[in-house]
């Protein structure tokens, strides 16, 4: 049976045209998924008793509560849910004093296998709904808090395009909850035609993963350089504008003697140049099996100075959550200590 959560409203409008419901059914069950989070079609009372019958009969209203909570000393919390076929997924909730970001999964492992990320090293096991993908927005207890949401947990988002872009939808759309597409946030490492897809059906702001500015060596710890290049990623990002409120970024990945010299800071303040972005540094977290090793502070702020002066927007992502395996490259589905 079909789960009406995850359901956008043109999706709605055809499952009502198609059981013969009247058409303004569509909007009002809409109202019931996302604004009123309706956990049962017996609770939407303003469907008459024989629409709730029908859907009843061929849908269900299905979400999942975490198995898992486990909470940072610096108060970042990771949820696990269960997905298909024994496999798990994890989000991260991140509270800060004037915000609270929840970082989401967007499949069950991932088949980009950067050799930095635990995610990617671990393989991919199948593509996350859009009910699974927004059930780990409406399904933790902080959902009222939440101020932003970051596609950046596990998985590439625009390998599961357009249950990704749904999602998106539901957030942002009038008939959905409503936000500002500037208060989300989708990562990618550069797959170029769906994200050339993204940022003209969305207004979403946009992150890529880019790690070195070098295509040859670039190439070496991220498998997807091969069929995107960073320097066509590039390429075609700047045929859009990006002056006005939507926000490029890139996610740059500090690792001890790989790609922390000046040479790769030169590198990319020429490949950046007058480009209207920001560089996100990352402390590597050290995990398993990853042939890398952290950057010293001192190397990390050097680096940040150089982009800054040479007018480059950079800034230095605060580390979260790493004693509890919820850092940046560090998620992997596995079931916590806590179960």
């Amino acid at each position: 049976m079909q789960n009406l959560f995850g359901l956008t409203l043109p999706q709605l409008q055809a499952l009502c045209a198609k059981e013969g419901f009247p058409t303004f059914t569509a909007k009002q069950i809409c109202n019931w998924l996302y604004d009123k989070r309706c956990q049962s079609i017996d609770d939407m009372t303003n469907l008459s008793l024989k629409v709730r019958a029908k859907l009843k009969e061929g849908y269900l209203l299905e979400h999942w509560s975490p198995v898992d909570c486990q909470v940072s000393k610096d108060g970042t919390k990771k949820y696990l849910f269960p997905a298909e076929d024994g496999q798990f997924i994890e989000t991260v909730y991140l509270p800060e004093k004037d915000r609270a970001t929840l970082c989401i999964s967007c499949q069950k492992g991932c088949k980009m296998n950067c050799q930095f990320c635990v995610t990617g090293r671990q393989g991919f096991h199948g593509h996350l709904s859009a009910a699974q993908i927004l059930n780990q927005i409406f399904s933790i207890p902080e959902f009222e808090n939440l101020t932003n949401i970051v596609y950046m947990g596990m998985g590439e988002p625009m390998d599961n395009y357009d249950n990704v872009l749904a999602t998106t939808q539901v957030l942002t759309s009038e008939w959905g909850l409503a936000w500002s597409p500037k208060r989300i946030t989708v990562s990618s490492v550069g797959v170029i035609p769906k994200l050339k897809q993204f940022i003209e059906e969305s207004h979403c702001h946009v992150a890529v993963s880019l790690h070195n500015p070098f295509d040859n060596e670039r190439l070496t710890i991220m498998p997807a350089q091969k069929a995107y290049p960073i320097s066509q990623v590039i390429e075609m990002l700047k045929q859009y504008d990006w002056t006005g409120q939507r926000r490029i970024s890139f996610e740059y990945t500090l690792f001890k003697g790989v790609n922390d010299s000046q040479r790769h800071a030169q590198e990319l303040v020429r490949i950046l140049r007058n480009f209207p972005c920001r560089v996100n540094l990352i402390r590597f977290h050290a995990s398993p099996e990853a042939p890398f090793s952290t950057c010293s502070p001192h190397t990390m702020d050097s680096f940040r100075d150089y982009l800054n002066s040479h007018g480059i927007n950079c800034t230095i992502r605060a580390s979260r959550g790493e004693d509890i395996m919820a850092a940046c490259g560090l998620l992997a589905g596995k079931v916590g200590k806590n179960i």
